[in-house]
C-alpha cells in the first residue's frame, strides 16, 4: 500500500483511539503525520498526530452522487483549509446547479 500526502486514512494510535484523517506527511522512518479530523477521543480533532505507517489504512476515494454530499465535502474542504479541493467541489456543485437549472 503506498501511502502519500493528502490520502484519507483511518487508523489507530498507540493508546486505542481510532482516527480518521488525511495524511499532512511522511518520513523515511515510516512515520506518517496525520491531521485528524474525527475521532473518538475529540480533544486530538483537528491536531496532526505522528502514527506508525502499518498502524493505518487507506480510505477508497468516495464516489460523489448527490449534491447533498458536496455540500458536505465543501463543508469539508473548508473546515481542512483545502483550497484545491475545495475548488473543485465548488465547480462539481455548480456543474450540477446548471444542469437542474437546463430542465
Amino acid at each position: 500500500m503506498l501511502l502519500k500526502t493528502g490520502d484519507w486514512v483511518k487508523g489507530t494510535l498507540r493508546d486505542g483511539e481510532l482516527i480518521i484523517g488525511y495524511i499532512d506527511s511522511l518520513d523515511v522512518y515510516e512515520v506518517v503525520k496525520v491531521t485528524v479530523v474525527t475521532s473518538d477521543n475529540h480533544e486530538i480533532i483537528g491536531k496532526t498526530v505522528p502514527i506508525l505507517s502499518g498502524s493505518v489504512k487507506k480510505l477508497p476515494k468516495s464516489k460523489v452522487n448527490n449534491k447533498a454530499q458536496i455540500q458536505f465535502l465543501i463543508d469539508l474542504a473548508l473546515a481542512t483549509g483545502d483550497e484545491e479541493w475545495f475548488i473543485d467541489l465548488s465547480s462539481k456543485l455548480n456543474t450540477m446547479n446548471e444542469l437542474v437549472s437546463q430542465l
